[in-house]
């Protein structure tokens, strides 16, 4: 069975899942920012937010589980 089907729907919105691939590139939240045209402070809303909705720890860590349920 596929990650996505064992996940379920994405719970990140669109602009959340941009940002988390960004991140998960390595790339730093003042890069990111440069990148979509947002503050740094918004990009890191951004990635506290896909942070909670995962229930993941950290960035670093919802990557991780973005990816493994075929989010990202």
């Amino acid at each position: 069975m596929s990650a996505a089907l064992e996940y379920g729907e994405s719970p990140l919105t669109p602009r959340e899942t941009t940002v988390l691939r960004e991140a998960a590139r390595g790339a730093s939240a003042e890069e990111i920012a440069g990148r979509l045209h947002l503050s740094a402070g918004t990009v890191r809303n951004y990635l506290t937010n896909a942070i909670t909705r995962t229930g993941a720890r950290n960035k670093l860590d919802a990557v991780r589980i973005a990816e493994d349920a075929g989010w990202l």
